[in-house]
Formats: structure tokens, sequence, C-alpha cells
């Protein structure tokens, strides 16, 4: 539960999603994001006892609509590929 969470824990939290949105937006332009978590099992948390956090980034224009909709997600890049564009700048951070 974030709420049980000390400050110094949250500011890691809050501090690495900047750098994370940071990467992002340098390696793909990014225009903005969606952030957050689904905490417990009503927000539709898959896994008790876990907290994790979403870092999205989205482009003016983009097909958000598309999964919801078409029923099919929309893949512009070969996931292999944008790994190896972002794993140098996560590596940094360590």
């Amino acid at each position: 539960d974030m709420t049980d969470l000390d400050d110094e824990v949250l500011f890691e939290i809050i501090s690495t999603s900047k750098k994370c949105m940071k990467i992002l937006t340098s390696k793909f332009q990014c225009q903005g994001f969606n952030f957050g978590l689904n905490m417990g099992k009503a927000a539709g948390a898959g896994i008790d006892d876990h907290l994790h956090f979403h870092v999205v980034p989205r482009w003016s224009g983009d097909s958000n609509f598309m999964p919801v909709i078409g029923h099919t997600k929309i893949i512009m890049e070969n996931l292999f590929d944008t790994y190896d564009k972002l794993k140098p700048s996560f590596d940094l951070l360590k």
C-alpha cells in the first residue's frame, strides 16, 4: 500500500520515475506521459502486497483508442530495437 511507504521511499520512486521520463523524452521525443499505479485488487492490481508504477509515453494524436475499439495494439518498432536504444541510458542510473 503506497500509504504505508515512508517519505524516503516515495521520493526515490518519484525521482526514478522522473529520470525514466527524461530518458524516454530524449530518446523518443515524448510529448506527455500517463503515470500512476493500480493499488489494490479493486483498482486492478494483479498481485497482492506489490506496488509498481506505470510510466507510459504519449504523443499528440497517438493511437490511444486502438486497444479499446480495434482490439489491437500498434507496434511501431521492434522491441529489441527499443531495448537497445534505452538500455545504455538506464545503465547510467545504477
